[in-house]
């Protein structure tokens, strides 16, 4: 496990800051993003622009202490369980969690016991494709999803279901089918409390068993929670502007805690980075996004701090192939046949996915874009979890045997015929558009044939054309839900997982070791399964792994309070804003 205790890093960042004047709108922090976020359902969402607003929104039973991955402290929860004090059972499959007594939601109504189930109960059994649910599903059920192959409903659910999470008095209970070390973790970040009396009144599930079904796998849009809250947390969310990708939050003065020292958060989308770079210089605004690539612009402005070398837990970017592309309505495989497009199945010939994997410059994307920060990825499983391995095989930039694999790629017909096709990457986001670049230059060079565009696409019109499997290669990443080298096989890798059902992959034997080690409590035991894990990925090539990377933070000077813990969603530019002030 990581430890991230920086105190040497903020003080060096903060000496470097530069003297200035009283802060500007002393009572609004406005960050600047490049990403409109994907529902404010915190059952729906499962990426880091809408985890952000929602873990400001909400509050989880427990969450990490400032910059530990590790050291838990109670939030919604007054108790964190451990064998010691009695609240886990000796064989580790019965937690008992003592439950905040005098917490209102922001429309305020108390939150009771029962309002804590319905909302692990309803994070579970919403369960929409390719999101979230596994994360307590596999834990508390033994199972990552609701649904057989078929898309059937399981019929056990809801007795599982029942049976795994109950209240007794105030305490919440939880039985699982069998110990699972990282659920605490998972907790801390995965079970935002809604108020169940909100929630039927406005549309949603009412808690009964006659009625789950209805809200299994539903539309985005159909939840009273896609663009509207009512959680227990430091802000409210007082408006979603999905025209101008722009969050406005403000105080909640009921909370349960002292109310936070802001007013009003301005978290607002804006891909062209000159903008926000004048917004920042202006003091218009408090905190940017931007890549490895920028920081040269955005050194030595005048009351502008820059906190770097910030650790990750992140496989990110990551390159997807799709093995079978949805072939309707899809601008993104052309003709969807060899010449002027590819056929839908083009990246399940693996000969294919290796002449990419050896046609990318990983040393020349980490020192150009990366600024020579990181190293290239070996696997899935980044530093600082167990089963990462440094000396682990990797591919690199040979463009004989790129092409050595392409002639022989779907029979030879890939290189007699060529093909022409579209990559895409969400836009302002310059690292994954370098990607997409660095790979049309380098897979066209190797025949006059073979023609790629790279598109800049909104972030919601990208999740969109993803989840439709639509995109037959995208470039996206992974941000830890958990510290646990589980928390990258399965999602990226398994079957059930978050990418590989929109990249229509699967692999048995992935899926076996996912579960093997997931199962295994001995470290030792669980890294021989791992590496073995990833050297199986090394052959198949369903995706490639970039970089390692490290962070930086770009914020004015009279930001004073913030932390950084690579579990929060957006770190390190996004943040828990409760604890943040300025002066």
């Amino acid at each position: 496990m990581r430890r991230t205790l920086l105190s040497a890093v903020l003080v060096a960042g903060l000496a470097s800051a530069r003297a200035q004047a009283a802060a500007k709108n002393p009572d609004t922090f406005t960050y600047l993003t490049i990403s409109d976020a994907d529902s404010m359902d915190p059952a729906w969402a499962y990426d880091t622009a809408s985890d952000l607003v929602i873990l400001n929104v909400y509050e989880t039973l427990f969450m990490f202490d400032k910059s530990s991955t590790q050291k838990l402290v109670p939030l919604l929860a007054t108790e964190i369980p451990t064998k010691r004090n009695g609240l886990i059972s000796p064989d580790g499959r019965t937690y008992v969690i003592p439950l905040r007594k005098g917490v209102a939601f922001q429309d305020g109504t108390p939150m009771t016991p029962e309002d804590v189930r319905y909302s692990i109960l309803r994070f579970m059994l919403q369960d929409r494709a390719g999101g979230p649910s596994a994360l307590l599903l596999q834990p508390l059920l033994g199972y990552p999803s609701t649904r057989g192959k078929d898309g059937k409903i399981l019929p056990d659910v809801w007795r599982d279901a029942t049976r795994a999470v109950s209240v007794r008095g105030d305490d919440l209970v939880l039985r699982l089918p069998r110990p699972y070390a990282p659920l605490l973790s998972i907790l801390a970040s995965w079970s935002p409390v809604v108020s169940q009396a909100w929630a039927a009144k406005n549309g949603d599930w009412d808690g009964r068993e006659e009625t789950w079904q209805k809200y299994n796998d539903p539309e985005k849009q159909s939840s009273p929670f896609f663009e509207r809250a009512d959680g227990t947390g430091p802000f409210k969310l007082d408006r979603w502007d999905r025209r101008n990708e722009e969050f406005i939050l403000v105080r909640n003065d009921g909370y349960w805690r002292k109310p936070a020292r802001l007013k009003n958060v301005v978290i607002k989308g804006i891909n062209e980075f000159g903008t926000r770079k004048l917004m920042l210089e202006a003091g218009d605004a408090d905190s940017i996004y931007a890549d490895r690539p920028l920081l040269s612009q955005l050194r030595n402005l005048p009351g502008v701090q820059i906190i770097d070398n910030l650790p990750t837990m992140e496989m990110d970017p990551v390159v997807f192939f799709t093995y079978r592309a949805n072939p309707v309505a899809n601008p993104y495989i052309g003709t969807g046949r060899l010449g002027d497009g590819i056929p839908p199945d083009f990246f399940a010939d693996k000969d294919v996915r290796k002449a990419f994997a050896y046609a990318f410059d990983y040393k020349g994307f980490i020192r150009d874009v990366e600024r020579g920060k990181g190293s290239q990825a070996t696997g899935p499983i980044p530093p600082g979890l167990l089963g990462h391995d440094p000396r682990g095989p990797k591919y690199r930039l040979d463009l004989k045997r790129a092409a050595a694999h392409m002639r022989k790629a779907l029979g030879g017909q890939a290189w007699r015929q060529g093909f022409h096709f579209t990559i895409a990457f969400n836009s302002g986001n310059l690292a994954r558009q370098t990607i997409c670049q660095i790979l049309k230059h380098n897979v066209e060079g190797l025949n006059p044939k073979f023609k790629i565009d790279c598109r800049a696409v909104e972030w919601s019109t990208f999740l969109d054309a993803y989840e439709s499997s639509k995109l037959p290669i995208f470039v996206m990443g992974w941000n830890a839900d958990y510290p646990d080298p589980s928390n990258f096989v399965f999602p990226l890798l398994d079957s059930k997982g978050a990418f590989a059902p929109a990249q229509k992959f699967s692999n048995p034997e992935f899926d076996r070791l996912i579960d093997e080690g997931n199962a295994e409590i001995d470290p030792a035991k669980r890294r021989e399964i791992y590496e073995k894990l990833q050297r199986l990925v090394y052959d198949e090539v369903p995706q490639l792994y970039i970089v390692d990377t490290v962070r930086y933070r770009t914020q004015r000077s009279w930001v004073r309070g913030w932390y950084p813990n690579p579990i929060f969603p957006d770190s390190p530019y996004g943040s828990y804003f409760y604890t943040i002030w300025k002066e």
